[in-house]
């Protein structure tokens, strides 16, 4: 306790009705009979300012306390010298049970926000009540768990709001990527079109017969039925651009080193254009294979457009099943999906570092049965670190499948039960012997100050704990592997 805090009153003071009035006002006590709240009349009344320690991350822990009035701040210091806040306490709560019960130091610092005023027991006295007290003990215990639960969930979301914030500037770069595309698209789209326009004008003055007519016909059939660019390889490509550029330049084609490349991309060479050639004399020729670039080029603009905006809609798709996977109530997760979702989001990543990443996602993998809080934490933290992990042009493997846990036959009526399985492997250095022991540990990390909480893999031990499952890993030096299991349905 700080030697700030004012002590009020000598301890073992007799319970007085009116201090019996005000605990019976307290919200877990509030079902305790009149006769046990007097086994708190040897709690010391203290009163805290604004700014008062009631405990101190670290320290050994000696009281525990019930805030009659006011209110206080629990928050931890982070290795990088960072507050986390953890929550408020208000009046009406009881603190401190929980490193004396598990005999640990304080894991945050409590403090004022407000003049308080609170009942305060040393160890003695802690367990004294809990010993002769059953139904103050029930109380404090069942406050401890709805406690724990809230502080868990704070902490997976404040994890989870810490990853997007980390991820947010690669985010910003992929979505600008596809957009700065779809831009570009456009422009040279508008520009296409405005040739069409020159082209057809010019044409219209002409007055096509009808041989022609059809000849310019049947090339647009023939370059709007390709909906798809024609796959070459490099080699390929640059022999047939070249055959067909000097081709046309022998025809007296203008730019005809502009028009071959998208020509070819469609499968057009020197025969397609034959028809053309004989049909259109002079410089008409020249003009009717512009303006079938120009309408090809247009429909490879539309199509870098429509997917530069898919590009677009698939990130922004990913980032809402990251944040809200877990509202709601008890619902069905396609495993594939979650990890796929955080793979987008983490692309930047492993574009920058040109890492290879294999996926083996199990066809018809059956859906997850839960009530989903926080799996995509899973994914993040053991991929993220794995990128971290690996050297550039490193190697990822991702696999999923379903196995079967036969009965167990010691146990009558028991059944099979059917586990969801997830591996994520890289081929990093590894994790050194002497870490592995701690490496689930909260606030354990390897990573330089600023750069890792130690939250991570804490985080999903807990979470896949909370679904039923296990996470175990195994790691030498080119080979590190963590794998998860998840029931299909809980019991």
């Amino acid at each position: 306790m700080s030697e700030q805090v004012q002590i009020a009153s000598g301890t073992n003071q007799n319970m007085t009705t009116a201090m019996a009035e005000r605990l019976r006002a307290v919200p877990i006590l509030s079902t305790v009979p009149e006769q046990e709240i007097r086994c708190l009349g040897d709690g010391r009344r203290v009163h805290l300012q604004v700014g008062d320690f009631g405990a101190r991350q670290g320290e050994v822990a000696h009281f525990f306390w019930i805030l009659l009035s006011g209110e206080m701040r629990i928050y931890q210091t982070l290795p990088d010298g960072r507050e986390q806040m953890l929550g408020i306490v208000p009046a009406g709560t009881a603190i401190g049970e929980l490193p004396l019960l598990s005999n640990t130091p304080n894991g945050a610092n409590v403090r004022a926000t407000q003049p308080c005023e609170a009942l305060q027991f040393d160890e003695q006295q802690f367990w004294n009540i809990m010993t002769a007290c059953p139904e103050i003990r029930k109380a404090i215990l069942g406050n401890m768990a709805h406690r724990l639960q809230k502080f868990q969930s704070a902490v997976v979301q404040q994890e989870k709001m810490a990853s997007l914030g980390t991820l947010a500037a690669g985010l910003m770069h992929e979505l600008n990527n596809p957009g700065a595309a779809a831009v570009r698209a456009a422009a040279q789209l508008r520009s296409n079109l405005m040739r069409m326009h020159q082209l057809t004008a010019k044409f219209s003055k002409a007055s096509l017969n009808d041989e022609q007519k059809r000849c310019m016909f049947e090339l647009q059939e023939y370059a709007l039925s390709k909906e798809k660019p024609v796959r070459m390889n490099s080699l390929e490509q640059s022999d047939a651009e070249e055959a067909l550029a000097e081709w046309m330049e022998n025809s007296n084609v203008e730019d005809a080193w502009k028009l071959a490349p998208t020509l070819v991309s469609i499968g057009i060479n020197s025969s397609e254009l034959e028809c053309a050639r004989s049909e259109f004399p002079g410089p008409f020729f020249s003009d009717a294979l512009s303006w079938l670039e120009a309408l090809v080029s247009s429909m490879q603009l539309v199509g870098t457009i429509e997917e530069s905006i898919g590009r677009v809609s698939d990130l922004v798709k990913a980032v809402k099943s990251y944040a809200y996977e877990g509202k709601g109530q008890k619902q069905s997760v396609d495993v594939n999906e979650s990890i796929h979702a955080t793979l987008v989001i983490l692309t930047h990543k492993i574009r920058e570092k040109q890492i290879t990443l294999e996926k083996d996602f199990a066809a018809n993998l059956p859906v997850l049965q839960c009530e989903c809080s926080g799996l995509n934490q899973i994914w993040t933290n053991i991929l993220d670190n794995a990128i971290d992990a690996v050297s550039p042009g490193g190697h990822i493997r991702v696999r999923t499948w379903e196995e079967e846990s036969p009965a167990d036959a010691s146990i009558s009526g028991s059944k099979s039960r059917h586990y969801l399985c997830i591996t994520i492997a890289d081929d990093g250095p590894g994790i050194p012997l002497e870490n592995q022991a701690h490496i689930f540990d909260p606030f354990y990390t390897t990573k330089p100050v600023g750069v890792g909480t130690g939250l991570g893999l804490g985080i999903v031990q807990r979470i896949t704990e909370q679904y039923g499952g296990t996470v175990t890993f195994a790691s030498e030096p080119g080979n590190t592997e963590f794998r998860i299991r998840l029931p299909r349905q809980r019991d």
